[in-house]
């Protein structure tokens, strides 16, 4: 593992940026500003390492993270609709957004903070865990939680998340990873030649602002159909309203029968079909936000990449957005006390030349 001097915030405090390396060349960079994933660098199809993932190219934009890359995103992931939610019978207000909507916990996000940080190598491969403490009132969110993440990079060619919280007060716990993923490297073009596989029969139903209706919505016979591979660009440009809606593919994938599961399971496949290397995705939890970057445009990326519209995909792993307004819904709540996990894996291997 490599440790070295990321930047130093406006207030002295240097920031520290850890590379986890495996044995098959894998790499994976991650810093205590945000518990940010910066770089994951994965062997192609020729043995050539390409970085999958978007960054900026300054370590001023990762002090803001304005497109959220690679960020750690807490206390609760995705939108709550009318940024305030209640809780045994108490109500609590979030800051609104467009739509008097609340995004990712902003603008106070843990993407910025620095967190303490812990780092080492063991039988299944060489992490860093990130901890901090969330006060009680911080966002808006009630009840003090002991938050860790940890990254573990092993020689299974996984990447591994790990998330934990513990409250004194009952509260929403939903974190996420905002990873941008371009398997063909992260300034190659666009995504729309990816193959994707989701195992997920139902997204759920948003209105115009993405804010679920309550109800699912079974993918047969529309754009979101991907039990069986296809591309991202095959139906992208579909007349669908739930697609305009996104301006492309930004919405929920019910997984796991939309309930938390004990394991991980596998519920995405995406291959890069330039690269040839395959990412598969596991989680334990309910749901999974993609994401194909919809509109952007983007000069400051890693190395002085521009990144354009449909220049990468996410794949969230989440509590449906707005659950804590949904009882239908698995929901986001930990209870004081309470030990709350999840993990995330995201593992890579190549297609035969």
């Amino acid at each position: 593992m490599e440790k070295r001097r990321f930047g130093t915030l406006e207030n002295g405090e240097e920031i520290t940026l850890y590379t986890l390396k495996n044995k098959n060349g894998m790499e994976a960079a991650v810093t205590d500003l945000g518990a940010v994933l910066v770089t994951l660098k994965v062997p192609d199809k020729d043995g050539k390492k390409r970085n999958v993932v978007l960054g900026y190219d300054s370590f001023e934009l990762y002090t803001k993270n304005p497109s959220y890359f690679g960020a750690t995103i807490g206390r609760s992931g995705n939108r709550i609709d009318k940024a305030e939610f209640e809780i045994n019978g108490n109500t609590y207000h979030l800051t609104p957004g467009p739509g008097n909507v609340n995004l990712h916990s902003a603008p106070n996000g843990y993407l910025t903070r620095k967190w303490n940080a812990e780092a080492e190598a063991g039988d299944d491969g060489e992490s860093v865990m990130f901890f901090m403490t969330s006060p009680d009132g911080d966002q808006g969110y009630p009840g003090n939680i002991d938050i860790e993440v940890t990254y573990t990079l092993t020689d299974d060619n996984e990447l591994l998340i790990q998330y934990y919280g513990l409250s004194d007060q009952d509260t929403i716990f939903n974190m996420t990873n905002h990873s941008y993923f371009n398997l063909n490297g992260d300034a190659s073009g666009d995504i729309l030649g990816h193959i994707v596989t989701i195992h997920s029969d139902a997204i759920t139903k948003t209105d115009d602002r993405l804010i679920p209706t309550g109800e699912l919505m079974d993918v047969t016979g529309t754009p979101f159909d991907f039990r069986n591979p296809k591309t991202i660009g095959q139906d992208i440009g579909q007349d669908d309203e739930a697609l305009k809606f996104g301006n492309g593919y930004d919405h929920n994938f019910v997984v796991n029968g939309g309930e938390v599961q004990e394991d991980a399971e596998l519920v995405a496949v995406c291959e890069g079909e330039k690269s040839g290397i395959v990412m598969e995705v596991y989680t334990d939890l309910p749901g999974m936000q993609m994401y194909t970057s919809n509109g952007m445009d983007f000069p400051h990326g890693t190395d002085g990449a521009h990144y354009g519209n449909h220049q990468a995909v996410c794949f969230e792993t989440q509590y449906a957005p707005d659950a804590i307004h949904h009882p239908n819904f698995a929901q986001p709540v930990v209870r004081a006390g309470e030990e709350r996990t999840s993990l995330t894996v995201y593992r890579f291997y190549t297609k035969e030349k």
